[in-house]
């Protein structure tokens, strides 16, 4: 055979070690598991899933910097644990399954850790493109999986260069000059084909290495990359937001743009913020991990459950809090310390003498207000907005049932902040305005009381692909040992796709007021109309003496030919479960507290740690806040700047019942204004329905 018919390549054996040898251990081929890896480390953690199936057992194994992890199936007793003739280290127990074929992997090397301080058994995984929710059982078994994680990821740092080495390899080619010997070749010949060849793969060697850095180098760039782009979407989503209520203002009573008061819409938010409004983390971190991941503020629908079954709520809230993380600190959480001691008041004189008149025209002292005023209640109800956010989202992706179940779930959750409020709020002056900025809600919201005689206030919020606006007529009245209140008006809330939904309030009777616990229940029918295929109906059941499971409320979703579709069920003051295809009698045969078959809307959040006198909620503590800045940017219309119900908010009582007594004594002549064709310069009522819309102004 003559030589430039043969290959030169076939008779080519690489070295990369360097010197020839193996001492180094810098071989190029993968480390071999029970030689140069790190010990590989596995065990059962518990991973968040999704809303649905909640905490789900997972079997986990760190091996060659690659965190996996798969599902349990159940072994028998003479069979191992997973790994356990491998000399695998366990953390935990195995508790009676081994893992199947893995379903994810997370490369350790560009991944961080954070551990919960709330829950000293959970940590997260963060990567790029998501995040682990991870528990174990134990505190103990969490100090361990960290350190394990750390250790796997340092042993593959992206520092750590090349794989091969980093000088050129040396090659043998005795193969070769045996070969071209046995066929009569001359040395000089052999010679220069051995140089040819170590010329040819020396340049292929660098081309590799040179290729193999670049990628590197990729892959070092890419968090900072995905931050851009993530920060990108996420000021893209805020600003159209932005864009609501730009309006100015001066002294003579023309608005002031719609301030951005209590942080700033481009406040960069991390993913590790949607997981819980109340851990303090603590990142183990390297270069090359992602220690600033940011989010959009949508991105906590990744975790929207479709199928159904039962699930607690209790870790929902840690992901329905996207982003309070990063603003509870800017929030306050309690009231001032009252300067005054409260005093004393007789109900029973105020009352006998207003049996069967218009409560809106009765002059109470301040003893029996809240430091709230009506169009901040307005506010309040959307408290639970994103329950809102989350039929949009379901809406989108083409789940119209889901939508309206979530819809119907907020048309409940806004009674939830009545429970145990024993002091009404301050009736708003013809004029007085309210707006709030809640960037962490992604919501802003508008009110103004449009109409002194009826008392009708309008508000007007727009959120993450939706706007909620109405208007409320209420009528109220004294009865001697109760209060009922019947409300008028529509709400309606409108998706950016064009789907509607309008429902009207239940009435409210306030009872006790002179002997026994004072205590309100809501009762009456509710229907959510919907403009396409689902409607809902809500029954809020009247509580009677005899009634040991009181506050109820069930009732059914329909579709566009009459058939029930779903059922709802629970407490209005508590929660709402659904249960979908539901077997009529399964429900009325238990009580609503006790569907636990059904799958869980929403659930009411906990109360403050310190209760005050008020019962506030926490987010209702927030809403009349004035921090430093804040009050040269609002109109001199809002409730936050009216005298009486600040002085009582501080506690200085004499005062507040002074300012009251003034501010209503001038709201005598709000009746001649009306009557004189004044009209409110944020809403206009719409000739078509009558309702109260917002048109904005200058």
């Amino acid at each position: 055979m003559r030589p430039r018919e043969m290959h030169p390549l076939c008779c080519l054996v690489a070295d990369c070690a360097a010197g020839g040898g193996e001492a180094d251990g810098d071989d190029c081929s993968p480390p071999r598991a029970e030689e140069e890896a790190p010990a590989a480390v596995a065990g059962v953690l518990y991973k968040w899933t999704n809303i649905g199936k909640g905490w789900r057992p997972r079997w986990f194994a760190i091996r060659g910097g690659v965190l996996a992890y798969s599902k349990i199936r159940r072994r028998v007793a003479a069979e191992q644990p997973p790994d356990a003739a491998a000399g695998v280290r366990l953390i935990g127990l195995a508790r009676g399954g081994v893992g199947e074929q893995p379903i994810g992997f997370v490369h350790l090397k560009i991944s961080s850790f954070s551990e919960s301080k709330s829950d000293d058994k959970r940590f997260y995984v963060i990567t790029p493109t998501k995040t682990l929710q991870l528990r174990t059982g134990c505190a103990k078994d969490r100090v361990a999986w960290i350190e394990a994680l750390v250790s796997a990821r340092s042993e593959y740092s992206l520092n750590g260069g090349v794989p091969c080495d980093q000088n050129e390899g040396s090659f043998s080619t005795e193969t070769l000059r045996n070969r071209l010997h046995a066929e009569g070749v001359g040395e000089a010949t052999i010679k220069d084909c051995e140089q040819i060849i170590h010329s040819e793969f020396s340049q292929y060697h660098t081309q590799m290495k040179q290729r193999c850095e670049e990628y590197l180098s990729f892959i070092g760039t890419l968090p900072r990359e995905l931050e851009v782009v993530n920060s990108g979407d996420a000021s893209t989503i805020e600003k159209p937001q932005s864009e609501l209520f730009k309006h100015d203002c001066s002294s003579s009573g023309k608005c002031s743009e719609y301030s951005n008061t209590e942080s700033s819409d481009d406040a960069v938010q991390q993913e590790v913020g949607q997981l819980s409004d109340k851990d303090e983390f603590h990142f183990y971190d390297t270069r090359q991990s992602f220690s600033d991941i940011t989010a959009s503020p949508d991105m906590k629908m990744r975790y929207l459950n479709y199928g159904s079954g039962a699930h607690k709520i209790g870790e929902l809230h840690d992901i329905d809090k996207t982003n309070e993380y990063l603003f509870s600190s800017k929030r306050r959480s309690e009231l001032p310390v009252p300067v005054e001691k409260e005093k004393g008041v007789s109900l029973w004189s105020m009352i006998k003498d207003n049996v069967g008149k218009d409560l809106t025209r009765v002059c109470l002292p301040v003893y029996f207000n809240e430091p709230l005023s009506s169009l901040q209640k307005c506010f309040e109800e959307l408290e639970y907005s994103y329950l809102l956010d989350r039929a949009y989202e379901y809406g989108s992706r083409g789940n119209g049932l889901m939508r309206t179940l979530y819809v119907a779930a907020f048309a409940v959750s806004g009674y939830a902040s009545t429970d145990a409020r024993p002091c009404k709020p301050f009736n708003p002056l013809l004029g007085e305005t309210y707006e709030a900025d809640y960037p962490e809600k992604g919501i802003r919201f508008f009110s103004e009381k449009v109409s002194h005689h009826p008392m009708v206030m309008a508000c007007h919020c727009e959120g993450k692909g939706w706007k909620f606006w109405g208007d409320s007529n209420l009528k109220s009245k004294f009865w001697g040992q109760s209060i009922q209140l019947d409300p008028s008006g529509v709400l309606t809330l409108e998706f950016d796709d064009g789907e509607t939904f309008q429902w009207s309030k239940v009435t409210t009777t306030i009872n006790n007021l002179i002997i026994g616990r004072l205590y309100c229940h809501h009762h009456g029918t509710m229907n959510i109309n919907g403009n396409r295929q689902y409607s809902c109906k809500l029954i809020f059941k009247e509580q009677s003496f005899l009634d040991r499971n009181p506050r109820q409320v069930q009732g059914f979703v329909k579709d566009a030919n009459g058939t029930k579709v779903a059922s709802l069920m629970g407490k209005w003051d508590e929660s709402m479960s659904y249960i979908i295809n539901d077997d009529t009698s399964r429900v009325n045969s238990r009580t609503a507290n006790q569907s636990a078959g059904g799958t869980l809307l929403w659930e009411k959040n906990e109360p403050p740690a310190n209760p005050i006198r008020y019962n506030l909620s926490s987010f209702a503590i927030t809403l009349n806040e004035l921090p430093p800045g804040l009050k040269e940017k609002l109109p001199p219309t809002d409730s936050r700047l009216r005298p009486d119900q600040r002085h009582l908010e501080n506690g200085e009582y004499e005062k507040a019942n002074s300012e009251k007594l003034r501010l209503e004594t001038r709201q005598r002549m709000a009746r001649k204004m009306q009557e004189s064709g004044w009209k409110p310069r944020w809403f206009q009522r719409d000739t078509e329905d009558g309702t109260f819309r917002y048109v904005g102004g200058e």
